[in-house]
Parts: structure tokens; sequence; C-alpha cells
């Protein structure tokens, strides 16, 4: 069977958490890459109010059959209650770059 990749996409609410969760997955061979956009805005729901928060995306790039221990690893460190971790499928990829996703998260 094919292997099948996918990004995670996790908002956080500093620099500093998104480090830390970086680092544990990355150690633990979880992701191959995350990549951190600092300074994204989000609006949202939470207990029956609309809330703006200025926050850090993580894309987390990793294979499909990580994604559950992924989130685990993710969800034991992150200060959110409910936080955002959602999988998002790579269709397409250079076949170097998702061979090395492959490769290093064994």
């Amino acid at each position: 069977m094919q292997q099948t990749f996918i990004m995670v996409l996790c908002s956080v609410p500093d620099n500093t958490e998104a480090d830390k969760i970086a680092t544990e997955i990355l150690n633990a061979k979880l992701a191959a890459c995350v990549t951190m956009q600092p300074n994204v805005y989000s609006m949202y729901h939470w207990q029956g109010e609309i809330h703006q928060d200025r926050e850090v995306l993580m894309m987390i790039k990793t294979c499909s059959t990580l994604f559950e221990p992924l989130a685990e690893a993710i969800k034991a460190i992150h200060s959110y209650d409910t936080p955002e971790i959602i999988a998002l499928p790579i269709s397409q990829g250079e076949p170097r770059y998702l061979n090395w996703i492959d490769q290093v998260t064994q």
C-alpha cells in the first residue's frame, strides 16, 4: 500500500508554545517539518461569544498513519481546551519531498 501524506493545521497562542510543540513532535518523529506562521488573525465562536486573537499557525507535514499519535502529542502540550488539530490530504507533491517525509517519520 502506498503511503499517504497530510498537512496538519494547528493554531497556538504564541511562538513559545509553537516551538515547544514543534520540538516535541519532531523529536518523536511524528512529523517531518513544521512551518510556523506567526501573527495570524483568528476570529471564532467560543462559549457563546465571538473572539478575536493573534495566533501562530502551525503547518505540520507528516504521514496519515501518524495523525492519531501526533494529535495526542499536541493535546498533551497545547494550552487550549479544544485545540485546532485538522488534517488536509496532500493529493500531490514533489516525489523527493514526499519520500523525505516518509523517511524521516519512520
